[in-house]
């Protein structure tokens, strides 16, 4: 659970640290470049990541509470809905400009999905600190941002490529689910 907790904080503290502390980002994309600055972030990311994957491997875990609910659909749409948030949140669809931030909304109903249905404590461990961090980022940008006052130009073609392609990684995972986390999503 260790290899988890670690890879969850340095993805937390990786992605904060902008936020946080944009002086301090400033200077160091200044002393570093930009474009050195932006490696060294991206290598900090795909340590998290592999110190998640590894932890959640090796994590032994243990019961946190019972889930209100097994695998189904309610918790399918879920992970639909925050697909098509993920990937609406990359084009200028009515999506993206009805929800200011898609990509953290999709995260979190992707998170509730998961804990929904699973309650134990590497489950807790991921999804709940998943969750906690977009919503973070969500206060975070809004913080940095102020109110949105104009809305970029949208069109719902857009919106028809993000409800594809988040159906269609929707379908892939569901698909390979078991192989990938060993658990179905679908009530057997």
């Amino acid at each position: 659970m260790t290899l988890l907790i670690a890879g969850l904080a340095l993805w937390f503290i990786v992605h904060a640290f902008p936020a946080v502390a944009p002086a301090k980002r400033e200077a160091l994309q200044q002393k570093l470049g930009r474009q050195p600055y932006r490696g060294v972030f991206s290598l900090l990311i795909l340590a998290a990541l592999l110190l998640i994957i590894f932890g959640w491997k090796s994590a032994v875990p243990g019961a946190v509470y019972t889930p209100p609910m097994g695998p189904g659909i309610l918790s399918s749409v879920l992970v639909l809905a925050g697909l098509i948030l993920f990937f609406a949140s990359q084009v200028n669809g009515h999506i993206k400009r009805i929800a200011r931030h898609p990509q953290m909304l999709g995260t979190i109903l992707w998170a509730v999905a998961h804990l929904l249905t699973n309650g134990d404590s590497r489950s807790v461990a991921l999804f709940g600190i998943l969750a906690v961090w977009a919503l973070f980022e969500i206060v975070m940008i809004n913080r940095r941002d102020g109110s949105v006052t104009k809305m970029p130009a949208a069109s719902g073609k857009y919106d028809l490529v993000a409800v594809i392609v988040g159906g269609v990684v929707f379908a892939i995972v569901g698909h390979f689910h078991v192989q990938l986390f060993g658990v179905s999503p679908i009530p057997v």
